[in-house]
């Protein structure tokens, strides 16, 4: 059958609805079979994609931050604490390098009857840059004039300071030792310390080479309120010395506004009663200190101990065992040792039998104590 051109535009014209109708059918059937697969519309989804959200989010949330004082570890890390004593100068002035101090006196600090030769000596530290500045408890070297017997100068000594660090005149501006003279025989012969003989007979006016200062080994804790033990036998006494002109010497007070609450107890050792050092200064102290102060002398030729033996130290830690141990259970009570070497034999017996008394081990306890900060100890 023949159709006329009019008639095949108008038959094509009326078959574009149904084939617009099939692809929307085969549109519908692709979409449903999408969410069959994925679980998801195809078709939301390409326009959710295609669409820009309100607000960009990030990809991963940051972690909040945590307070700063939740963590005492972090914060000492990022903000760590002050050590004690970190402002305490030391090694201003180095041996290669030192400072020239001018004697400003020098005299005995023993009493008539004495044994051996012990000289208070003080220099005058005006003038230097930097400042020679120290604090109780600190050592400093000294350089003896001449050579060894190799023909090198000598090399420093160091002596415990036995000023505090205002000196002796509360000026800021000296410093003072204790020496005593060292003497021992050899093959017959007298031998004298070559450092220490050159120390005391030192004159006013003389120029001494000096180092330092040195240590933080002897300080005195920054509490007003501490308990301080001191052990100490000959020239030991030197930081003793200071520390409690520190406490007690009333222009001191009146300078470094330090005012000691707690209990301070001196032991000191010594072969005679001349012998001694700074005796009458300490007993004025406890006259005028009674509750702050007690003061305990062991003098071997002249006192027996509870043996009928020579009176050491050590033996007086034994006789006040308990007292001594009822202050050590204080966190607050630092314990100075300070002298010849062969004193901490008989001060490590005493402290062992004195312990066990209160069913403690010394040899576990000392280690403690040094690793607290609380046991102090310089001896040569």
């Amino acid at each position: 059958m023949a159709y006329s051109e009019t008639k095949v535009v108008i038959g094509g014209l009326a078959h574009i609805p149904i084939i617009i109708g099939f692809f929307y059918l085969i549109r519908r059937q692709y979409s449903f079979g999408a969410i069959l697969r994925t679980g998801k519309n195809a078709l939301s989804e390409n326009i959710k994609a295609a669409t820009p959200p309100k607000t960009s989010a990030p990809v991963k949330p940051a972690a909040p931050k945590k307070p700063v004082t939740s963590s005492p570890a972090k914060t000492s890390a990022s903000a760590p604490a002050k050590k004690p004593h970190a402002d305490v100068p030391v090694n201003t002035y180095k041996p290669k390098a030192p400072f020239t101090g001018t004697v400003t006196e020098n005299y005995s600090a023993l009493k008539e009857g004495a044994i051996g030769k012990v000289q208070h000596i003080t220099f005058d530290l005006s003038g230097g840059d930097p400042e020679f500045k120290y604090v109780e408890g600190q050592s400093c070297g000294i350089l003896a004039a001449g050579e060894d017997a190799k023909g090198k100068p000598h090399r420093p000594r160091l002596y415990s300071i036995a000023s505090t660090r205002y000196g002796d005149n509360f000026a800021g501006n000296t410093l003072s030792l204790c020496v005593r003279q060292l003497q021992y025989e050899k093959d017959g012969e007298t031998i004298n310390g070559v450092c220490s003989t050159y120390l005391c007979n030192l004159a006013p006016g003389d120029k001494v080479k000096i180092s330092g200062p040195v240590g933080k080994e002897m300080l005195l804790p920054e509490e007003e309120d501490s308990n301080i033990i001191m052990l100490a036998t000959g020239t030991g006494i030197a930081p003793m010395r200071a520390y409690l002109r520190r406490m007690f010497e009333p222009t001191e007070i009146e300078k470094h506004q330090w005012n000691f609450k707690g209990k301070a107890w001196l032991f000191m050792g010594a072969p005679k009663t001349a012998n001694l050092l700074y005796d009458d200064d300490f007993e004025h102290y406890k006259s005028k200190f009674p509750e702050n102060l007690r003061y305990t002398k062991a003098i071997s030729r002249e006192q027996q101990n509870s043996k009928g033996g020579r009176m050491y130290i050590q033996d007086r830690v034994l006789e006040y065992a308990e007292e001594i141990f009822n202050m050590i259970e204080n966190p607050k009570t630092h314990i100075y040792l300070c002298g010849l070497k062969g004193m901490e034999p008989g001060i490590d017996e005493a402290m062992t039998t004195a312990a066990a008394a209160k069913g403690l081990d010394w040899s576990e306890l000392r280690p403690k104590l040094r690793k607290a900060g609380r046991w102090h100890a310089e001896t040569y």
